[in-house]
């Protein structure tokens, strides 16, 4: 429905994924080299929101792909049910992040924004 599916099973979604799980680490230690502990937890929050954004799109695309039998009307509904659910986890994290757990703003949102890079890997292959 939202990419094809690589001959080894990974669709490009789930490789934005994987991508972005393997960020959190560097997040952390380069935020936290860079401006101290505190951005370096930040940082790691803002990759942690974009991969659980991610990840509300491959369980949508999972979902799917267990249905074959679905007419394009359905996946259209699927589509836009996905977009309002991911922004719906972005904005709620966020604001947990920022709001709840009083991280500082620009860690959360480099860390988003260098998480969110992973997307332009997975379009170039």
């Amino acid at each position: 429905m939202f990419s094809g599916a690589r001959p080894h099973g990974a669709s490009a979604i789930r490789r934005v994924a994987w991508a972005q799980a393997a960020l959190i680490v560097p997040a952390a230690l380069a935020g936290a080299l860079v401006a101290g502990r505190d951005a370096g937890i930040a940082t790691t929050y803002g990759v942690l929101v974009a991969l659980f954004v991610s990840l509300v799109l491959v369980r949508r695309e999972r979902q799917a792909m267990r249905h074959p039998e679905w007419d394009q009307h359905r996946l259209f509904r699927l589509f836009i049910l996905a977009g309002v659910e991911r922004l719906v986890v972005l904005v709620g994290l966020l604001a947990l992040g920022m709001a709840g757990l009083k991280l500082p703003p620009l860690p959360v949102l480099l860390g988003l924004l260098g998480a969110q890079f992973a997307w332009l890997a997975a379009a170039r292959r």
